[in-house]
């Protein structure tokens, strides 16, 4: 009778025990609000919390946001995509081309998001089928996808003149609000929503976690990678495409170092490098810190190797932080 009672209890004992709160599982939000607060009152003179910036640190940061979200899936699985930044540069182009050759916007579409398709498919077979690390895998497919970006125009920038396209991948803008502030959100929102409340996204959760333990449970581990490897080469193509609309061209240069920001945003926002845990939402406001903190670092006035040291050490601290939570 005694243990009915106390189980019963939800502040005493029991599953419904009320957990203390545990502020380091919020780290991102609480750095991301401090990291505000110091650029708002160094530079309120400067104009940092001006619409126009504000509006000008979401287009910054809009594709790698749009990145981290398929991020998000493929590290949550315990893998890894180090091609994004050269996918988004060939996707780009293949774009890019595609509209140059008169097959008008849905011809763009197909290409740059089949080209991502089909490199994340390759990358995805080679995990899956051939067995490769996807470290291995990804990193080769990098400079694969630079060096075909590369020929196919002689490294010559491809131009867009089409107005729509433009508009609506990368340039346009809905009242004073950015299309690219829609695209983030559209990508943040179906992320969050497959990764917490659909099978795959507990098979994806479930496949990083104990990779032996879901195949015991029914996960097909090796289809679920193919398919996070997927999705990764498809954001990615979506990001070329983004780019292009942007810049009005395609070209080889973009995506540079992208993959280390993405990468950035999603550990930063509370996944775990080694799987099993993983947050869209996270990821999206690492990816807003990110570009907060090089825009604050820009108006202060430092330069880039300032930049890259107060970044970098930010980073590791908020990282540092954030790992302490997942073991506590």
């Amino acid at each position: 009778m005694l243990s009915k009672a106390s189980s019963g209890n939800g502040v005493t004992g029991g599953a419904s025990a009320v957990r203390p709160f545990n502020w380091r599982q919020y780290i991102v939000y609480i750095a991301f609000v401090g990291v505000l607060i110091y650029f708002s009152a160094t530079l309120s003179d400067d104009g940092f919390l001006s619409t126009n910036n504000m509006l000008n640190i979401i287009r910054q940061t809009a594709i790698i946001s749009i990145m981290g979200v398929a991020m998000t899936f493929v590290i949550s699985a315990a893998e890894i995509d180090l091609s994004v930044g050269s996918i988004a540069a060939l996707s780009s182009l293949t774009s890019a081309m595609a509209l140059e050759s008169g097959f008008g916007i849905l011809g763009a579409i197909v290409a740059g998001i089949g080209t991502g398709l089909i490199i994340g498919l390759i990358n995805g077979l080679l995990v899956t089928k051939v067995l490769i690390p996807s470290f291995l895998v990804t990193l080769g497919m990098m400079g694969i996808a630079k060096g075909l970006a590369m020929w196919i125009t002689g490294t010559a920038p491809v131009p867009i003149i089409d107005k729509t396209y433009v508009f609506i991948f990368g340039s346009g803008e809905i009242g004073s609000i950015p299309v690219m502030f829609f695209w983030t959100l559209t990508a943040a929102v179906v992320g969050h929503i497959v990764l917490k409340k659909t099978a795959f996204g507990r098979r994806t959760l479930a496949t990083g976690g104990n990779q032996s333990a879901a195949r015991f449970s029914g996960v097909n581990v090796s289809r679920t990678k193919l398919y996070v490897m997927l999705g990764s080469g498809m954001m990615a193509g979506l990001a070329g495409m983004l780019y292009a609309g942007r810049m009005h061209s395609g070209r080889y240069t973009f995506g540079e170092g992208d993959e280390l920001s993405v990468i950035a945003a999603v550990i930063l926002g509370g996944t775990s490098l080694f799987g099993g845990v993983g947050t869209v939402i996270g990821t999206v406001i690492g990816a807003l810190m990110i570009g907060t903190i090089n825009n604050g670092l820009i108006i202060m006035g430092l330069d880039v190797s300032q930049q890259m040291i107060v970044k970098g050490l930010i980073i590791i601290l908020a990282v540092a932080f954030g790992r302490k939570a997942i073991n506590k």
